[in-house]
């Protein structure tokens, strides 16, 4: 029996050691991580922002007076010469009331010629001492009402004549139609828009800047755009408006951009992105890091900084830095960093320092 007890025990020794070795835990497998290089707190941002391109001389055409549209020639698309019709309203209302005008001035004139003779015949009874120095201040006023009538009377005539000229409404210089907002036999009211022309052929694109940055514009600062419709091609511009107030729908700011060097294919309408280089108002030894990668601990504040090894290798390193203010493009390291220095942003709570782990891409 102790035999086979002690052929067991030797049997069961014999297959352990046979046995392949464990397999190596998670701890001893490289992990990978994710870093920022450092760049130099002194060195230009650029940003870029969505805007829509437009004419520089877009106009809104609209009547100056309401009424109804009897003639409406123009199409989107066409070119129109200064002075060329763009639709006209109904002007029977507005001759009526010329007509009316016409016959208020004359009724004006006829009072003033018997005002005026009243006044004479007066004046020269006054003087043969027949009537009165009262009649005489009496037919003095008649005239010189009578007189004021008549300019009232007049200048009633010009705004009638002014109002049925205002029926009509012409382009004012050349241009091209680029959307028509009325038909034919629509009523519209003074202001009301009719259609829109570009006149010229300058190019601006208007976008919009968030507060944190507007500050780093100024009126004729540099940009680029680009278009959609206008693959790998960039165009210079220069900033030509600046709001100075908030949107009130957003807390963003207008900006407008003129375009330089365009060619046929922009076009009012289209999609453009503006890219604008900010002026760092950071010192040389002032760096931005995303605030994921801060750590602190009772040892204070630090970040993990990767020290390249080889073959894609990196070694951890604890780095303490003093941290700044959190801006919206991260948080500020005021010290501790240099340029150049790869920073660990992504998985810093499961490294440790002088831990070897994995750079990107290798």
């Amino acid at each position: 029996m102790r035999n086979a007890t002690t052929a067991a025990s030797v049997l069961a020794l014999a297959l352990t050691a046979c046995q392949e070795a464990p397999a190596p835990t998670a701890e001893d497998e490289l992990r990978p991580v994710r870093v920022m290089v450092v760049a130099d707190g002194s060195e230009n941002r650029s940003r870029s922002f969505s805007g829509i391109s437009q004419s520089t001389q877009e106009s809104r055409m609209s009547f100056r007076v309401s009424g109804t549209v009897i003639e409406m020639p123009v199409q989107v698309g066409d070119r129109l010469q200064e002075g060329e019709l763009i639709a006209r309203l109904n002007p029977s209302t507005y001759e009526l009331t010329v007509q009316q005008s016409e016959a208020t001035l004359a009724q004006a004139l006829a009072n003033e010629r018997n005002a005026e003779a009243n006044y004479s015949r007066v004046k020269e009874l006054y003087e043969n001492t027949n009537a009165s120095l009262n009649d005489l201040d009496s037919a003095r006023a008649g005239a010189e009402s009578a007189r004021a009538q008549v300019r009232s009377a007049e200048k009633s005539l010009e705004i009638a004549e002014l109002n049925r000229s205002y029926t009509e409404l012409e382009a004012a210089s050349d241009c091209t139609v680029a959307s028509v907002a009325v038909e034919l036999n629509e009523n519209v009211n003074s202001g009301t828009t009719v259609a829109t022309v570009n006149c010229g052929s300058g190019i601006e694109v208007s976008s919009s800047v968030p507060e944190s940055l507007i500050a780093g514009l100024e009126l004729g600062m540099a940009g680029k755009v680009q278009f959609d419709a206008v693959p790998g091609r960039s165009f210079e511009a220069q900033i030509t408006e600046l709001g100075l107030a908030a949107a009130s729908s957003s807390a963003t700011f207008p900006v407008v951009v003129g375009v330089n060097g365009t060619d046929g294919r922009v076009k009012p309408g289209m999609a453009a992105e503006v890219t604008f280089e900010f002026r760092s108002g950071q010192s040389p030894d002032t760096h931005l890091v995303p605030a994921a990668a801060l750590i602190n601990d009772e040892r204070g504040t630090f970040l993990y900084l990767a020290r390249p090894t080889a073959d894609g290798r990196a070694t951890i390193e604890r780095r303490p830095v003093t941290a700044g203010e959190l801006t919206a493009g991260g948080v500020e390291i005021l010290t501790g960093l240099n340029p150049g220095d790869q920073v660990v942003t992504a998985g810093v709570s499961v490294i440790r320092e002088s831990q070897l782990v994995l750079l990107p891409g290798a």
